[in-house]
């Protein structure tokens, strides 16, 4: 029997990161161990050789699309805090969205899903330390085609201007179509985010080769040593002037995304400067001078000048016709709202539909009503180029200290003769 993980099985990679627990699993384990199948499949393969042979990518310039075809994929996890005590079918409705309950009954109740390397049912209650499997039939939404621009590279560090719609590393329903993964497979490069940008936004961003680089990048970031400038594209006329939002966010649904300015958030400063308006929408200087999440998106709606193709924090059918200004809007009646995105044809109303009338290439991903005959879940339409864009973009990172400075260029949608 395999020996049970403790920190003395810690092992590092060629770069001096730290193996998490899972990747130290799935490089000694099958999928057919951890579901409890005792007669493995002729040349069976760890579950870490599956996940590296897994990404196929196929690239489709006419659609701006890059696909990754379907795949099965075991997922290892381990007990997190606020998972202790809860039953298997809790965590799996409340944590995860991507599916609905009547399949994670399917799937725990059919041996897909095994506590420990032990057969599960939905009212098995998770302790500190369990071990949880999922043997999963994955279906990753494709993302942008467009290509990753390396900016800078040296032995430690690559700095790149990442594209808009693509996640940073694996999470939620992507694995493959993210900027690490695609990195690994297509560039050979092994490389760790050193600071997060969200999946919409485009922009400088440091990915670490070594475990060194990353930590003094962290310090420098933490240190606040760090300038960084966005741009975006908001709606109304943005005032004139240096304005300084200095309100704190609070993270009021992570499964959602959702984040509001609130009393009791962390504290965050954002300064802002107007660079242009065209009687409609304004250009904006965005220098965020903490780190929280959405931040920049966040105060730009609270100030009243969300970004203008914001799906969530531009989205009138959620947050009404304010558009959040001041705080405005039920927490409740906008998280309800933003979990049927997707599935309702309030989700396409955002503030821009008033404004850019000749936008019609913006569709979103629905629910299209077809299952996959493989798995039975259901199927999502393709997204359009344009709801994988985000007019907001890191423009600039630089150290005060004057160790570096880094800069791209100024995207279409920023320019001042850009047309709506």
């Amino acid at each position: 029997m395999k020996a049970p993980y403790s920190p003395s099985r810690r092992q590092y990679d060629d770069g001096g990161f730290r193996l998490r627990r899972q990747i130290l699993e799935s490089r000694d384990s099958t999928p057919q161990e951890v579901l409890c199948q005792a007669e493995p499949a002729e040349n069976e393969v760890t579950i870490h050789d599956e996940i590296a042979q897994g990404a196929k990518y196929v690239k489709e310039p006419a659609t701006g699309l890059r696909r990754v075809p379907p795949y099965y994929f075991t997922y290892l996890t381990f007990c997190k805090g606020r998972w202790r005590d809860r039953t298997l079918i809790d965590i799996f409705t409340s944590e995860f969205r991507d599916r609905e309950r009547s399949y994670y009954e399917y799937a725990i109740s059919s041996g897909l899903v095994t506590v420990n390397r032990k057969i599960a049912d939905i009212s098995t209650v998770i302790r500190n330390g369990d071990s949880i499997s999922h043997r999963i039939h994955r279906h990753e939404p494709p993302v942008s085609v467009k290509p990753i621009e390396i900016v800078h590279e040296d032995e430690d560090m690559i700095v790149i201007d990442k594209p808009s719609g693509i996640p940073v590393h694996p999470t939620g329903r992507y694995r493959f179509n993210t900027i690490t993964e695609i990195l690994k497979h297509e560039h050979g490069l092994v490389v760790h985010p050193c600071h997060r940008l969200d999946r919409l936004t485009s922009g400088i961003m440091f990915l670490a080769k070594q475990a060194k680089a990353a930590q003094a990048m962290a310090e420098r970031l933490r240190e606040r040593t760090v300038f960084k400038d966005y741009v975006a594209r908001v709606l109304g006329e943005f005032p004139d002037g240096e304005v300084t939002c200095d309100l704190p966010i609070l993270t009021v649904d992570p499964k959602i995304g959702l984040n509001r300015v609130k009393p009791e958030g962390k504290p965050a400063t954002t300064v802002f400067n107007r660079l242009s308006f065209d009687g409609r929408s304004s250009v904006v200087r965005c220098r965020p001078l903490t780190g929280r999440t959405h931040q920049i998106r966040v105060h730009l709606q609270h100030l009243g000048h969300p970004i203008l193709n914001d799906p969530i924090y531009a989205n009138r059918g959620v947050f009404g016709p304010a558009l959040g200004k001041d705080g405005a809007g039920d927490d409740e009646s906008i998280k309800e709202k933003l979990a049927l995105m997707g599935k309702h044809e309030h989700a396409r109303s955002v503030a821009f539909d008033e404004i850019v009338k000749d936008y019609q290439q913006r569709k979103g991903e629905k629910l299209t009503g077809e299952r996959c005959a493989e798995c039975a879940t259901e199927l999502y339409s393709d997204p359009a180029p344009a709801d994988l864009e985000l007019w907001l973009h890191a423009l600039r990172y630089g150290s005060h200290e004057g160790l570096f400075e880094y800069e791209t260029r100024m995207p279409a949608w920023a320019q001042p003769d850009f047309a709506l």
